[in-house]
């Protein structure tokens, strides 16, 4: 079982910090008007990554106009969308492998910030595809069934007549991947089968995984942290498996 569940749980117990920092609305805002401007539409109904952020919008309480607006300066209303995206690499402490996604106006400020985070918590930045080879671009669906009476192998065998590639299940949670270009095929059969759809989004999946010690582990987990708390970074994909006792020590 990969680190994913478990750093998700982590951040969920951390996210209210976020919210109060005014991070989490700037962080969805940049990633609807990055959807908007690559998908070529602000109408989420015509641009499914568009739809995905407003969705993950939607669930962090954030309000339609702010949505709306933000969509809007995606296909230059309202002011012209400067943001780039751009990714990072490199390596965490115990050879744990990063890619690092950025939303940006200033390049410079960012490669500088995530470079800097990196050095300090004793790992290595790396250079464009030193460790992208390592992951594989997919779909990610999680289906939460605590509160349920469905059965986590009925459910996952549902989730692969709907054309997910694999599922992992921990604790009552079904994490789902599939083809990027497939996610939302899969997604929708899902729902019209009912089935408790918490989480869709795009995710970048190690092929690899690896468990440093605990030592290193925690340092990662910092790093990853600090990491998705500067401004300009969106999301951080690792290579990290990390048991329940490190998750519990970090959340601690």
């Amino acid at each position: 079982m990969s680190g994913h569940s478990k750093w998700h749980s982590i951040r969920r117990s951390k996210g209210v910090t976020d919210q109060r920092r005014g991070q989490l609305f700037t962080k969805l805002a940049r990633d609807i008007t990055i959807a908007a401007r690559e998908g070529g539409s602000a109408d989420p109904d015509q641009n499914f990554r568009l739809r995905l952020a407003v969705d993950k919008a939607r669930a962090s309480n954030m309000p339609n106009e702010n949505i709306q607006r933000a969509a809007d300066r995606g296909v230059g209303k309202g002011g012209e969308a400067d943001l780039e995206e751009i990714y990072y690499e490199g390596y965490a402490p115990g050879g744990v492998a990063l890619i690092i996604e950025t939303a940006t106006d200033n390049r410079n400020r960012t490669s500088s910030d995530v470079r800097s985070a990196i050095n300090k918590a004793g790992g290595n930045p790396g250079e464009p595809g030193s460790v992208a080879w390592m992951f594989e671009l997919k779909g990610l669906i999680t289906v939460e069934l605590t509160g349920t009476k469905l059965d986590p192998d009925e459910v996952q065998l549902q989730a692969i007549d709907a054309g997910a590639e694999d599922v992992e299940v921990s604790d009552q949670v079904l994490e789902i991947y599939c083809d990027w270009t497939g996610l939302h095929s899969v997604r929708q059969a899902l729902m019209d089968q009912g089935l408790p759809v918490t989480g869709v989004e795009k995710t970048m999946r190690p092929k690899t995984i690896v468990q440093p010690d605990e030592q290193a582990a925690l340092s990662t987990l910092r790093l990853i942290e600090k990491l998705e708390d500067l401004d300009d970074v969106q999301k951080v994909y690792s290579n990290l498996d990390i048991t329940d006792e490190v998750a519990a020590k970090f959340d601690e």
